[in-house]
C-alpha cells in the first residue's frame, strides 16, 4: 500500500461499508491488489484465496473483512483474524487501497473500522507484518502514524535483503474520559 495519488481530500463519493464478502470480491480483490503494483502474482493469489476461503467456510475460516465500495466498485479492504493459540491477539493480513483512492484517508478509515471490529470481538492486540524493501517505506510510515510500533525485524525473511517487519498496537477497550 503506497500512495500513488497526491490527492489529500476525502473520497467525494459516498463510501458503502460492508463486512460480508461476495463472490465478485475474488476478482475485485485481485484487481485492486494488482493495481497497486506492490504484490507478486503469488501474493495476489493469496489475497484472492482468503476471500474464497471466507466464502467457502464463513466465519469458521478465521478471516474477517472490512470492505469499502465507492461508486459500486471495491475501493479498498482489510482482511484480519484471530491468531490461533492466543487469548486476544489478531493479525491484520491485508490492507489494500485501490491506487485511484489512495491519499484520501481511506486506508486510515479501513484500519479504524477493522480495529473496532477486532475490539468488539474481544481482541486486544493487532499485529501487522510487512516487507523491509524500500518501496514499503510509505506503508511502514502509515503504520507508525496510526499508532503501531515496530516490534521486530527478521532479516532476509522473504528473500535476501528483504526482511519482515512486525508492527503491533494494543487496542484494548475504549474508555470515556472522566471529567
Amino acid at each position: 500500500m503506497t500512495p500513488k495519488s497526491t490527492a489529500t481530500s476525502k473520497p467525494t463519493s459516498p463510501i458503502h461499508w460492508r463486512t460480508a464478502v461476495r463472490v465478485a470480491d475474488s476478482a475485485a480483490v485481485g484487481r485492486v491488489a494488482t493495481a497497486t503494483e506492490f504484490f507478486s502474482s503469488e501474493e495476489v493469489a493469496v489475497a484472492v484465496e482468503l476471500v474464497d476461503t471466507r466464502l467457502a467456510q464463513g466465519a469458521a475460516s478465521g478471516y474477517d473483512f472490512v470492505l469499502a465500495d465507492i461508486d459500486g466498485e471495491l475501493a479498498g479492504y482489510t482482511c484480519f483474524g484471530p491468531i490461533p493459540a492466543t487469548a486476544a491477539s489478531y493479525d491484520l493480513y491485508w490492507i489494500i487501497v485501490d491506487p485511484r483512492h489512495q491519499g484520501r484517508g481511506l486506508g486510515r478509515m479501513l484500519l479504524e473500522r477493522s480495529e473496532e471490529a477486532i475490539r468488539a470481538a474481544g481482541g486486544r492486540r493487532v499485529y501487522i507484518e510487512t516487507s523491509s524493501r524500500p518501496q514499503y517505506e510509505p506503508t511502514r510510515g502509515f503504520y507508525l502514524r496510526t499508532g503501531y510500533t515496530q516490534a521486530a525485524l527478521l532479516d532476509d525473511f522473504y528473500a535476501p535483503g528483504d526482511g519482515k517487519l512486525i508492527y503491533v498496537r494494543a487496542i484494548g477497550e475504549r474508555t470515556l474520559n472522566a471529567f
